[in-house]
């Protein structure tokens, strides 16, 4: 008797099965950067690297006293947390964002990445369904809506959607690349956008304590919401505003009975935030000093960065807001990205978020004040 294996699919640690799921994702854009960074690292002086969001600064001494204060934890954490953290970010939201909103529309999340990728999948996303994002933005928009087979859709103008197909609608103020910020009325019409289809709209804040030329607004804002957060959801991160990239300290707001579902999901998935890093978040969000004493630290070299990058021939597009500054020469990106990596200054070319940027590099100005100082050397300031 014989047994016809070959009509089997593969067991999901199977190889084969492995290359199925990596063809439904793009490359991942950092892997191309490598040769680049090779080149800079060999400078003389050694590397710049502006191509990555990346806090270098001290994690504020009042939540790495919080962190190690929760130390003695031994039993599992919740996923929906304390009452006292949900209550903090619902505080945060109230004073920071002016939104109207109670410790039952608020879930900690592990890190705003893996909500961003995997959210679709969680809310029940499949084939038939689009999710769309902006023409330029965060590639993890766009793996989130392959990773459950949904299909992913860029825009400039929610106006040219499909709304029988839309079902999870992306917003990205400050942008992540561009810095770009959109406008109270720009988030309402998307906002009536969304709720004329029947889709969700996420709005990913992640940097909105950042912004520079524009004051960043969120969409839960009674004036951008109508005073109903309704088919809404806002993300937020602590990994920029506080440097805690390291301690994976998040969460997402709004529409209360898809918080709810989003809790009873994740509680089977055991998605849980550390019981340390809930309690350092809570530090975090009451302290607003350590706040500004990081958003000075960034103007600074903001200024310094894009007064060398303008002598040296860039033209700085949008970039009111967030930790970068999108910058063009006018010519391919990995041209650019070539040039400064002689100088060993390494960007990111500016089609890692789209094919609209290929003429773009995105320059973080998370660097020390001792590497932005060299930056502005080498471009001959």
């Amino acid at each position: 008797m014989s047994t016809n294996h070959t009509a089997r699919a593969p067991f999901p640690g199977h190889p084969g099965a492995a290359r199925r799921v990596s063809e439904l994702l793009p490359v991942f854009p950092w892997d191309r950067l490598e040769p680049y960074k090779r080149t800079a690292l060999a400078h003389p002086g050694g590397i710049c690297d502006l191509s990555v969001g990346t806090p270098v600064d001290p994690v504020p001494e009042v939540i790495q006293k919080a962190l190690a204060a929760a130390t003695d934890t031994p039993g599992y954490p919740t996923v929906w947390g304390p009452l006292e953290l949900r209550e903090a970010v619902a505080g945060w939201l109230h004073r920071r964002v002016g939104a109207e909103i109670g410790p039952q529309a608020v879930l900690p999340t592990v890190g705003s990445k893996e909500l961003v990728a995997w959210l679709p999948g969680q809310l029940g996303l499949g084939p038939g369904d689009q999710v769309a994002y902006p023409r330029l933005a965060y590639p993890t928009y766009e793996v989130g809506a392959r990773l459950c087979g949904a299909e992913p859709v860029a825009y400039d103008d929610v106006a040219e959607l499909d709304g029988s197909r839309v079902r999870l609608l992306w917003l990205n103020s400050p942008s992540n690349p561009t810095g770009r910020v959109l406008s109270a009325d720009e988030l309402r019409r998307a906002v009536a956008w969304a709720r004329e289809h029947g889709a969700l709209l996420v709005s990913d804040e992640c940097y909105l304590e950042l912004g520079w030329e524009a004051e960043p607004v969120s969409v839960l804002h009674p004036e951008v919401c109508g005073g109903s957060h309704l088919g809404l959801l806002a993300v937020h991160s602590l990994s920029k505003r506080s440097n805690l990239a390291g301690y994976r300290a998040s969460f997402v707001a709004g529409d209360e009975v898809v918080v709810r579902e989003l809790l009873e999901i994740r509680k089977h998935g055991g998605m849980i935030v550390p019981a340390p890093v809930q309690a350092a978040t809570v530090a975090a969000l009451a302290d607003d000093a350590h706040v500004a004493e990081q958003r000075a630290r960034y103007a600074a070299r903001r200024t310094a960065l894009r007064g060398a990058l303008e002598a040296y021939g860039f033209t700085i597009e949008h970039s009111e807001a967030s930790l970068y500054l999108w910058a063009t020469q006018g010519r391919p990106c990995w041209e650019t990205v070539a040039e400064l990596a002689e100088l060993g200054v390494l960007v990111a070319p500016g089609d890692f978020y789209g094919p609209a940027g290929d003429r773009h590099v995105r320059v973080a100005f998370t660097a020390t004040d001792e590497r932005v100082r060299a930056v502005v050397e080498r471009l001959g300031g």
